[in-house]
């Protein structure tokens, strides 16, 4: 970047959580996905976004913006604006009212932003568009959680390379083959030290067969391809790809998708990946979420 134009800091976060989370139904019906417990590192119990929201603001990110349908806009509001009813209150141990006070000051720092209609993963992330308000912010995934293998935690390492490169950046990690249907893949030339790739190529949720025909990345091995972290670093333009599909309706499989603005994004300005010192856990996947519940306080 030159001096006559400063990078601009990422101040903001976006998570969306208006998902149905079909995955995990009949749980869904009793419960946002969102909000299915974890116990964190330090044995307390806390939701799913929870931690989402804290791993952003460890990384100095200043406000979040969570995306949600109308009818769960008050679960959202009563665990980030409210204190507990009454009766739960009077029975806390003194450390747990302590951390509510915590979980409301927290909540200073969460808008909560509707989502009028399901229309697909790239509609809910349009929805911040007037709250960005023009600035690059920084996108994950409401279902994903992450665990750093270094001292920065994902998100700060992710922010870290932004910094440097000034560009979108997507943060990715090794995935085998078998599990890529499940999510975005990444294809592009090492830049430095097989950590940061100039991506030349977004695929969704590819078969094994296209993977491999296609998908290919230097030094991986023949059963694994580089996906989609759950952490990306995007700029406005975003928005501007996203307006365009969404007035001409173009949609894939009837949705708005993220994927495709990806792509024409890189298309225009470049996108870089980084693959990240550090593990990532979809609780949206039955199998996964029980495993993270015996691995994320472990790691």
């Amino acid at each position: 970047m030159s001096e006559n134009h400063p990078l601009i800091p990422i101040r903001k976060a976006v998570i969306p959580a208006a998902g149905f989370g079909t995955r995990m139904f009949p749980a869904t019906k009793a419960i946002k996905k969102e909000f299915f417990p974890i116990v964190d590192r330090q044995g307390r119990a806390k939701p799913v976004i929870l931690e989402i929201v804290e791993e952003a603001i460890a990384a100095g990110i200043e406000e979040i913006g969570i995306i949600v349908q109308e009818r769960d806009r008050a679960l959202f509001e009563s665990f980030f604006h409210k204190p507990p009813y009454t009766e739960l209150d009077a029975k806390l141990k003194p450390q747990h009212q302590e951390y509510d006070q915590y979980l409301l000051e927290l909540g200073q720092k969460v808008t909560l932003i509707t989502q009028d209609k399901a229309n697909g993963f790239g509609y809910a992330v349009y929805c911040a568009k007037d709250w960005v308000n023009h600035e690059p912010f920084l996108l994950l995934l409401g279902d994903h959680i992450y665990t750093s293998f270094i001292d920065k935690n994902c998100v700060s390492q992710l922010l870290s390379v932004y910094q440097h490169l000034g560009i979108s950046t997507i943060g990715m990690r090794v995935s085998p083959a078998h599990e890529i249907h499940h999510y975005g893949c990444i294809v592009g030339q090492w830049q430095a030290m097989d950590a940061v790739l100039g991506i030349t190529e977004i695929y969704e949720k590819p078969t094994i067969e296209y993977a491999q025909q296609n998908l290919r990345v230097r030094g991986m091995g023949h059963n694994e391809f580089l996906s989609v972290f759950g952490l990306y670093i995007l700029t406005p333009a975003i928005f501007d790809c996203l307006s365009h599909n969404i007035s001409q309706n173009q949609r894939e499989d009837n949705e708005f998708q993220l994927t495709s603005c990806l792509e024409q994004v890189r298309q225009t300005e470049g996108m870089m990946g980084y693959l990240v010192k550090g593990r990532c856990f979809d609780v949206g996947l039955p199998d996964v979420y029980r495993q993270t519940m015996i691995d994320f306080r472990q790691v």
